[in-house]
């Protein structure tokens, strides 16, 4: 099955390892552990001839790159591999699954469709987990694994990273979610992949801040301390000293979390705005030390825009402060000048020095990207362009087909620097990069080993660090240092070991696996727009059958008449701002039986600067007015559970019928619009422009194919499908 190259002799222990056992492999960038998947594949698929494989990787670019590898390393017939993405309806993914043999695909897809029982992943012999480091928290690798262990009695786990993580707590965190039983780590210095290293040289250029940085530098500062020497003075914290922003984000959850459980106190609430104002000018002062004057120019700028609209207090603080105002005064002083960070010198040095070959240049932040390709353009020392996220940032982003056509031109060197945020720390695969440049250290030993193999894959690369002297610069950089020694520790005595800190479960027996439940009987709709909220993983952890539809009224429908508007406080309470709450009670009254429910352990009353009595007020016209009792929940957990036992009491217990279109007009016109909302592809959207242009029913059921395609929305299919069910003969034995 395997073709056009030779398995090395790492990745044929590995392989062994993972033929046995679901496996976590931590290999360095550029070692082919794509092909050590493939290498399993073959296995599985000699093993369970009519299984299926699947492969995930976080973004499209990179499934891609799986896709072409399998083509040209791995014999098999075309129409028998797949790629799955977003842009593929799930109608046609459906088939997909059906007909494909090897499928590569971006994790929500295949969440998703589990959810909505489109995929069988007990056809599955193996499934394989590229950039396994994502593994943690909700991420949809972690719901996959757990359905697929499930469901699948010859299920076989591969899982593929650079660098899992860099505490024993998050490794095994990983490992856990992925349901892992073996470790295979090999680093640069191991025997056995020491041949196949390309040597990589890693230089830290120091910089130092001009004197006029530093006095900027001590003018934010002044603000900050005098804020740290209130907080201790109304009891926040118990020292006046500066903090770091790790410390300053855990004391800004800690007061959240008293001021979310009720408590009212002014000097919390105090403590809490001038906090925010502390991290706004901490990061100002990281913009200056680490990334240059525009760049902080532009975030002083913003805050004074701020100002002049917003009632967040901190904004308004630090833009009336006279040292901030003085401190911007500095700035546009130097933007005058046209004084840079001498980061930039050196940058501009370093690529004047090594004119050849292809470069990435790492940053942090869009503006600072914007900045060097600003500058680089000015000097014309070389072509470049910059390569961002999808996200739309100040009007910049760039979509993944743009990203894709991005990478393609440097691979064919139609230009030489590759200017990139964090999107490109990823996976990507761009040989022969001959250099690598951080504008800046990070703290992170996972984006550091990321960075850091994007060059050295097929030929000796570089790697360079600008470092400015005296900043937090030199704590990010020695932190990524310690904790990829510590990650690579901990690895190495857990393979030693063999030791997984398992988490502890539920205690299942045989009755679990061989009892039908009575929730294997329960569905419920569940509007589409709702799809990432974790209880619907929930449900179907209890064997909930979920169908997602597209939902006029509510977001939950457990049975013919009782059906749920769900909010989390912060959004109720926005709904009652922003008037959306009454309409939404409004439809809800037009079933037997609605509900709201209210998610979280937020205080309700001091969400917003609104009025107690105005959310009183809803809350009783919801009960007393409208009849519509609110439940308020503390979490997931319990507003599943709640949904769970609702559906199952009118399901199973009272025997009610389950439709989707079941709510009651409350007169001619909305009667008219249900009937017509009901035809094949209409619902509500449709049905009020098909009546005003026919103007009642019968001239609907009377018209032509032509006549209906008239209407925008309706094609060819829509229209032909409309008359095939106002045409067909009713038969009661279908």
């Amino acid at each position: 099955m395997i073709k056009n190259f030779k398995p090395r002799l790492y990745q044929e222990t590995i392989f062994n390892t993972c033929s046995l056992n679901n496996t976590l492999v931590v290999l360095p960038t550029g070692l082919g552990k794509t092909n050590i998947f493939l290498m399993v594949t073959a296995n599985r698929l000699s093993l369970y001839p009519k299984s299926k494989i699947l492969l995930l990787g976080p973004t499209r670019p990179l499934i891609e790159q799986y896709y072409n590898n399998f083509i040209e390393n791995f014999e098999i017939r075309k129409e028998d591999i797949s790629i799955i993405t977003g842009m593929i309806k799930p109608e046609k993914r459906k088939d997909i699954y059906n007909s494909s043999k090897i499928i590569f695909s971006t994790p929500q897809c295949i969440e998703n469709d589990i959810i909505t029982d489109s995929i069988n992943l007990k056809d599955f012999s193996l499934i394989g987990f590229d950039e396994a480091h994502r593994a943690v928290g909700d991420y949809a690798y972690n719901f996959i694994a757990k359905k697929y262990v499930e469901n699948s009695n010859k299920s076989r786990i591969v899982a593929m990273t650079a660098s899992p993580g860099d505490t024993k707590e998050k490794v095994n965190e990983v490992m856990n979610n992925l349901f892992i039983e073996s470790i295979e780590v090999r680093t640069e210095d191991d025997n056995d992949v020491k041949p196949y290293i390309q040597e990589t040289k890693v230089k830290t250029i120091e910089v130092h801040l001009p004197d006029d940085f530093k006095e900027i530098k001590k003018l934010i500062e002044s603000i900050i301390k005098e804020r740290f020497k209130f907080l201790k003075e109304i009891g926040i914290t118990d020292s006046s000293e500066m903090k770091g922003k790790k410390d300053l984000l855990l004391l800004q959850r800690e007061i959240q979390s008293r001021i979310s459980s009720g408590e009212k106190d002014f000097e919390l609430m105090k403590g809490m705005s001038v906090l925010a104002e502390i991290i706004k000018l901490g990061h100002g002062i990281e913009l200056l030390e680490s990334q240059g004057i525009k760049q902080l120019h532009l975030y002083m700028k913003k805050i004074f825009n701020d100002a002049r609209t917003t009632k967040t207090k901190a904004v308004i603080n630090i833009s009336s402060n006279p040292f901030f105002k003085e401190a911007f005064i500095r700035v546009e002083n130097l933007i005058d000048k046209n004084i840079n960070h001498p980061k930039m010198l050196e940058l501009e040095k370093l690529l004047l020095e090594n004119p050849d070959g292809k470069k990435i240049i790492f940053t942090q932040f869009r503006d600072t990207a914007n900045v060097i390709k600003e500058s680089l353009d000015k000097s014309g020392l070389v072509t470049n362009e910059i390569f961002v996220g999808q996200a739309k940032k100040n009007g910049q982003g760039i979509s993944q087909k743009q990203q894709k056509e991005l990478i393609e031109r440097f691979r064919n060197d139609e230009f030489e620097v590759l200017i990139a945020t964090s999107v490109a720390e990823e996976g990507l695969d761009i040989p022969k990069v001959d250099k690598v440049i951080f504008f800046e250290p990070i703290p992170s030993a996972i984006r550091q080993i990321q960075r850091r193999g994007r060059t050295g894959r097929l030929e000796e690369g570089s790697v360079v660090v600008l470092l400015s002297k005296g900043t937090r610069d030199e704590g990010y950089k020695w932190s990524a240092y310690h904790k990829e020694n510590r990650m690579y520790r901990i690895l190495k005595e857990m393979q030693k070991t063999k030791k997984i800190d398992k988490i502890p479960s539920k205690n299942l027996s045989l009755k679990d696996f061989t009892e039908k439940k009575e929730e294997d009987n329960i569905k419920i709709i569940v509007d589409h727009r709702e799809k990432a909220n974790k209880i619907i993983r929930l449900l179907i952890d209890r064997g909930v059958k979920i169908k997602l539809e597209t939902l006029e009224i509510g977001d939950y429908l457990l049975s013919d008449r009782v059906c749920v508007e769900f909010k989390t406080i912060p959004d109720f309470v926005d709904s009652i701002i922003d008037g959306r709450i009454m309409g939404q009670l409004k439809e809800l009254k037009k079933y037997e039986k609605p509900l709201v429910i209210v998610e979280g352990t937020e205080d309700i009353y001091s969400m917003r600067n609104i009025s107690p009595n105005a959310i009183k007020g809803v809350i009783l016209a919801s009960m007393i007015s409208f009849g519509i009792p609110i439940y308020f929940s503390k979490d997931n957990i319990e507003s599943s559970e709640i949904l769970r036992m609702i559906a199952t009491k009118e399901q199973l217990n009272e025997k009610r019928s389950f439709t989707l279109h079941n709510v009651k007009p409350n007169n001619d016109r909305e009667l008219q619009e249900y009937i017509v909302s009901s035809f094949p592809g209409v619902g509500s959207t449709l049905s009020k422009p098909l009546l005003k242009r026919f103007r009642s029913i019968r001239n609907i059921a009377n018209s032509k194919e032509d006549e209906l395609k008239e209407i925008e929305l309706i094609g060819e299919k829509k229209a032909k499908k409309i008359r095939e069910i106002l045409d067909k003969e009713y038969k009661d034995y279908e």
